[in-house]
């Protein structure tokens, strides 16, 4: 089994390795990097009889794996499902077949690997020195700053990160001694490569200004002022 919940986005444009060949079950969420509503999926690459033993009701064969999923999902641990969740689904989907798509994960990739370079050059420890996908745990020990804190300082900032664990942390799951950043949505947005490093320089001037109120909210104006060239909806502000 494998679940591939956050580079959904960037397997389906063939950008990573696809797990589907090599996995009898292949989870997902559908938001992350697939960009579609929050919910999930559950893949079966090549149906075959299943491995537990599991018959049939009449008992005359064994069931096969997309049967004893679909039975456990429905009516087994789902019920009442939401048409409008399908509905979106199946738009991400769609959306995830076009050209523009990889277009997207292509720069998806592109930035975070600018904004990764652009924290080291911060002085910021990477772990494992960079980034293949959308994501990047910054490893805050030499900093002697916990997740929890940056967290919260950078929040303050408007700049939307959360604390993650490193690998052999020394701190809790509560306060952690890492965090973790992604480029998915900003990318939604329509921020290149000079975003990034835009935004590696507010993170790393809201970090060094932590206890200074006033520095941080000078940090969020900047941050609301490039939001705003780069808005949600941009069809409808030009409607």
């Amino acid at each position: 089994m494998c679940d591939m919940a956050h580079p959904a986005g960037l397997i389906a444009k063939g950008l990573l390795n696809n797990p589907l060949p090599y996995c009898d079950v292949v989870t997902s969420t559908t938001h992350k990097t697939l960009r579609g509503p929050r919910g999930g999926v559950i893949l079966v690459g090549k149906d075959k009889e299943n491995p537990m033993g599991i018959k049939t009701v009449k008992g005359d064969r064994l069931k096969l794996m997309s049967e004893v999923i679909d039975g456990m999902v429905m009516p087994g641990i789902q019920g009442g499902p939401l048409m409008h969740i399908i509905m979106a689904k199946a738009v991400a989907f769609g959306e995830a077949l076009q050209d523009s798509f990889a277009v997207y994960t292509r720069q998806i990739i592109k930035n975070a690997q600018t904004l990764a370079a652009e924290l080291i050059n911060y002085g910021y420890d990477i772990v494992s020195g960079g980034t293949d996908n959308h994501l990047m745990l910054v490893d805050l020990t030499k900093k002697e700053l916990s997740g929890k804190k940056i967290e919260n300082v950078l929040g303050r900032a408007a700049i939307t990160v959360n604390k993650n664990m490193i690998p052999f942390d020394t701190k809790s799951p509560f306060v952690t001694s890492g965090i973790r950043i992604g480029t998915p949505a900003v990318t939604t947005r329509g921020m290149k490569e000079n975003e990034m490093k835009l935004i590696a320089q507010f993170i790393d001037r809201a970090i060094k200004n932590s206890e200074n109120e006033s520095e941080l909210k000078e940090v969020s104006k900047e941050v609301g002022s490039l939001c705003s060239k780069f808005p949600l909806y941009p069809d409808l502000q030009n409607s």
